[in-house]
C-alpha cells in the first residue's frame, strides 16, 4: 500500500511539474521553448529605416542570441487609435511578448489586464485604463523618452553647420514625441545662437503647423502622417525653397520624401532620427546627411526581451534619456560630417543636459523653445 502511495505522489509531482512548465511557456519566463513575439507598426512597417525598424531591430537582436524564439511583424495601416487597439487584440491570445509601436498603442490598459500572462513592451507612450487614465500593469514596460535632448543635439548642428543660416525640422504626426523632438530641436539652435556664436533662423510655414494631442498650435511643419512620401518630398521643397540648408526629419517613412527633395537639391544636409541614417543619404560620391539624432529603442527592447526570458521582468511606465545612455547623436567618424568645433560644442553642451543644468523644451515638461532652464 505504502508503495501504491508512492507511486501515486511521485506521478502527482510529475504532472504538476509538466503543468509548470507549460505555464512557464505562456508567460515567458524560464527556461521553457522560445519566446513567440509580435511587433505591432504603424503603416510605415518595421523597414521604415527609422523609429519602427530600431525597434524591430531589438527583437532581431534578442532572437540573435536566442535562435528559439520567434517574431512576426504586424503592420497596422490605418494609423486610428481604435484601429491600432484592435490589432493587438486580435493577436493577444497568439503570443508571449507583444511589443507595440507608438503613441497610438497607449488603450493597450484594458488588454493588458484581461490578458496578465501576456507580456507587453510599449514604445513613445505609457498605458492608459479603460476610464483612459494612465496607468501601470504588472505586464506591460511601457518606455518614453525624451526625445527632446537628442533633438537639442540635431538642433546645435543644424545652427553651427548652415550656411544660409536656416534651419527647419520636418515632422510626421504631433504626437508628444514629435512634439518633444521639434522643441528640443528649437531648444538647440536657440542655444547654439545664444552660447556658440550661431546665427540661425528656424524656418516653419504656417500651413504644416502641428496640432498637438490637447489640440494646442505647435508649429514646426507636420506632413500629418508617418506614411506620406509624397507630402514629405512637397514640405521638403517648400523649405528649401525658403533658403533652408538643414533639415532635421522625424516623420517615419515621410521623412523619406524629405530625403529625396534634399538628394535633388544642392548644397542642402538632412538630419537623421531614431537611428544611424547615414547610408541612406548617399548621392554619387558624396552624402547629405550631416548626422543622426539618436533615440536608443533596441537596446532597451532587447533589455526587457532578456528580463522577459529569465523571469525577472518588472512592469513600469519608464522615462528613458541621457542618464541611461538612452539619447544623443551620431558623432563616430565616418558617419557624420561635423565640425570638430561643433562635436566638441554639442558634447559640452550635452553633458550639461545629462547633468541636469541644461532642460530642453518638451510638449509637456513646462519649459519653451525660448526660454528653458539653462538657456
Amino acid at each position: 500500500m505504502r508503495k501504491r502511495i508512492l507511486s501515486i505522489m511521485l506521478t502527482l509531482v510529475m504532472v504538476a511539474l509538466l503543468l509548470a512548465g507549460c505555464g512557464a511557456d505562456k508567460s515567458g519566463t524560464g527556461s521553457g521553448s522560445g519566446l513567440k513575439v509580435a511587433i505591432v507598426s504603424s503603416l510605415s512597417g518595421v523597414d521604415d529605416g527609422s523609429f519602427n525598424q530600431n525597434n524591430y531591430e531589438g527583437i532581431q537582436a534578442f532572437i540573435a542570441n536566442n535562435p528559439d524564439a520567434s517574431v512576426t511583424p504586424i503592420k497596422e495601416e490605418s494609423g486610428d487609435v481604435a484601429a491600432a487597439i484592435k490589432a493587438v487584440a486580435d493577436i493577444v491570445a497568439d503570443y508571449d511578448v507583444i511589443v507595440c509601436c507608438g503613441f497610438q498603442f497607449a488603450g493597450i490598459g484594458t488588454l493588458a489586464n484581461e490578458n496578465p500572462d501576456v507580456k507587453f513592451i510599449l514604445v513613445d507612450s505609457y498605458p492608459t485604463d479603460a476610464d483612459g487614465n494612465e496607468a501601470e500593469f504588472d505586464n506591460v514596460y511601457a518606455m518614453q523618452f525624451k526625445e527632446q535632448e537628442s533633438g537639442f543635439c540635431a538642433g546645435m548642428a543644424a545652427a553651427l553647420e548652415t550656411k544660409t543660416g536656416k534651419v527647419a525640422v520636418v515632422n510626421g504626426i504631433a504626437y508628444p514625441s514629435n512634439v518633444n523632438y521639434q522643441w528640443g530641436f528649437e531648444s538647440g539652435v536657440n542655444y547654439a545662437n545664444k552660447n556658440c556664436g550661431a546665427d540661425a533662423e528656424i524656418v516653419e510655414i504656417a500651413s504644416y503647423a502641428g496640432t498637438d494631442v490637447t489640440g494646442a498650435n505647435v508649429g514646426g511643419n507636420y506632413v500629418g502622417d508617418f506614411g506620406d512620401e509624397s507630402t514629405g518630398k512637397i514640405v521638403g521643397e517648400a523649405l528649401i525653397g525658403q533658403g533652408v540648408d538643414v533639415i532635421f526629419t522625424a516623420a517615419g517613412s515621410s521623412g523619406n520624401g524629405v530625403l529625396t527633395a534634399v538628394k535633388e537639391a544642392n548644397d542642402v544636409y538632412f538630419i537623421g532620427c531614431d537611428v544611424d541614417q547615414f547610408d541612406d543619404g548617399v548621392k554619387g560620391s558624396g552624402n547629405v546627411v550631416l548626422t543622426s539624432a539618436l533615440k536608443i529603442m533596441d537596446m532597451n527592447v532587447e533589455k526587457q526581451l532578456n528580463e522577459i526570458k529569465n523571469g525577472t521582468f518588472k512592469g513600469a511606465n519608464a522615462l528613458l534619456g541621457a542618464d541611461t545612455d538612452s539619447t544623443g547623436y551620431v558623432k563616430m567618424e565616418g558617419r557624420q560630417q561635423l565640425s570638430a568645433d561643433t562635436i566638441k560644442a554639442i558634447d559640452e553642451a550635452f553633458a550639461k543636459v545629462k547633468g541636469g543644468e541644461v532642460v530642453p523644451a518638451a510638449n509637456f515638461n513646462g519649459e519653451a523653445p525660448e526660454s528653458f532652464k539653462g538657456l
